[in-house]
C-alpha cells in the first residue's frame, strides 16, 4: 500500500513539473512574440493575427493553470476566467484606441463609454425629458412634495424602467398561456395535431413584422399595448414549443410507474408530468426572456419616446457614439441580470437539477 502511495505521489509530482514547464514555455513564447511585434513596429498593421495568437497562448496557459488548481477551488477559478476574459478584452480595446489603431469616433475607448454611462445616469435630459434610471435619489423629495404621483413620474422618465416593464409584462402575458397550451399539446395528441401546423407557420414570422398589426388592433396604437403584445407573442411561441417538447420527452417508464401505483390524472400531472417537463419549460423561458429583450429594443428603435432602444438610436442619430455604446452596455447588463434571476428561480423550483 505504501509503495502504491509513493508511486502515485511520484507521478503527481512529475505531472506537476511538466505542467509548470508548459506554462513557463508558453509565457516565454508570448513575451518574445509581443516583443518582436513591438520592436519591429508591425503590430499596428498586423494586430489581428497578433491578438489571435495571444488568445491561443492565453487558452493554453489557462488550461495548464486549471490543472494545478485544487478541486475545491475549481469553481472559483472558473468564475475568475468568466469575469477575467471580458476584462482582458476591454483592456485590449482601450489600448488599441489609445494607440490610434481603432478610430475613437466609431469605437470609443471603454473608459469613455463608462464616462458616458455615468453622464446618462446622473444627468437629466431636458430635451427628451428622460433619464437612464429615473433619478431615484429624488424619491424622498418627490414623496414629500407630490406623494406617490411624484415617484411614478420619476419612474416614467426612466429608460431602464420603461424597457424592463415592457419585457416583464410581455414575458408574463406570453409565458403563462404558452405553458398551458404546451402542456395540452404534449399530453393530448388531438390538440397537438390541431395546433402544431398553425404554430409552426406563425412561429417563423419575424416578430417585429407583427408590430404594425398590433398597432391596428389596439385603441392607442402609439401606447404601451402594441409593444407589450409583440413581446408576449414572441414569448408565447418559444414557451409553448419548449413545454410541448418537455412533456413529450418524459421517460415512459415514469408514466408507467405512476399508473402502476394507481395515480389519477391530477396526481400524474402533479407528480410526474409537470416535474419531468420543468427543465425544458425553463429552457424555453430563458429563450423567451432573451428574445423579448431583443424584440423590445428593436421596437423601441421604431416607435418609442423612451426606452433603452431609444437611447441607442437617438445617440447614434446625433453621432454621440460613446453614449450609444453605453446604451448597448445597459442592454447587455439587463440581459445578464434577467437571465441570472430566472436561473435563480429555476434552482429554487427544480432543486433536483442542481449540479
Amino acid at each position: 500500500m505504501s509503495s502504491y502511495s509513493s508511486l502515485a505521489e511520484a507521478v503527481r509530482r512529475l505531472v506537476l513539473k511538466q505542467t509548470v514547464r508548459e506554462i513557463l514555455f508558453t509565457v516565454i513564447i508570448a513575451v518574445v512574440l509581443n516583443g518582436v511585434a513591438l520592436g519591429l513596429h508591425v503590430w499596428r498593421d498586423y494586430w489581428e493575427p497578433v491578438l489571435l495568437i495571444n488568445f491561443v497562448l492565453l487558452v493554453v496557459v489557462a488550461e495548464s493553470v486549471g490543472e494545478l488548481v485544487p478541486i475545491r477551488f475549481k469553481p472559483l477559478y472558473d468564475r475568475a476566467l468568466a469575469f477575467g476574459f471580458p476584462a482582458i478584452i476591454l483592456l485590449c480595446w482601450e489600448g488599441l484606441v489609445n494607440a490610434g489603431v481603432l478610430n475613437a469616433r466609431w469605437f470609443p475607448a471603454p473608459s469613455s463609454i463608462l464616462e458616458a454611462l455615468w453622464d446618462l445616469t446622473v444627468n437629466y435630459d431636458r430635451f427628451n425629458k428622460s433619464s437612464l434610471l429615473g433619478r431615484p435619489w429624488l424619491i424622498p423629495q418627490e414623496w414629500n412634495s407630490n406623494g406617490m404621483d411624484g415617484i411614478k413620474a420619476l419612474f416614467r422618465e426612466s429608460h431602464v424602467y420603461a424597457t424592463l416593464s415592457r419585457v416583464m409584462l410581455g414575458f408574463t402575458f406570453g409565458s403563462l398561456p404558452g405553458i398551458l397550451i404546451g402542456m395540452a399539446m404534449g399530453m393530448n395528441a388531438t390538440v397537438r395535431n390541431m395546433l402544431d401546423m398553425t404554430l409552426s407557420a406563425l412561429y417563423v414570422l419575424p416578430k417585429i413584422a407583427i408590430f404594425p398589426i398590433m398597432m391596428l388592433l389596439f385603441p392607442d396604437p402609439f401606447g404601451e399595448g402594441p409593444k407589450i403584445a409583440v413581446v408576449a407573442i414572441s414569448a408565447f411561441f418559444l414557451v409553448t414549443i419548449s413545454t410541448m417538447a418537455g412533456v413529450q420527452q418524459i421517460d415512459p417508464v415514469l408514466i408507467q410507474a405512476g399508473r402502476n401505483y394507481g395515480a389519477n390524472r391530477w396526481q400524474m400531472f402533479r407528480h410526474v408530468i409537470l416535474p419531468g417537463a420543468l427543465p425544458m419549460i425553463f429552457s424555453g423561458l430563458r429563450l423567451a426572456l432573451g428574445t423579448g429583450l431583443i424584440v423590445i429594443v428593436a421596437i423601441e428603435f421604431v416607435r418609442a419616446k423612451i426606452g433603452v432602444g431609444r437611447v441607442i438610436l437617438y445617440y447614434w442619430e446625433i453621432l454621440s457614439t460613446a453614449k450609444m455604446y453605453a446604451g448597448l452596455f445597459v442592454t447587455m447588463i439587463l440581459g445578464v441580470t434577467l437571465t441570472y434571476g430566472l436561473q435563480l428561480i429555476e434552482r429554487l423550483v427544480i432543486p433536483w437539477q442542481r449540479k
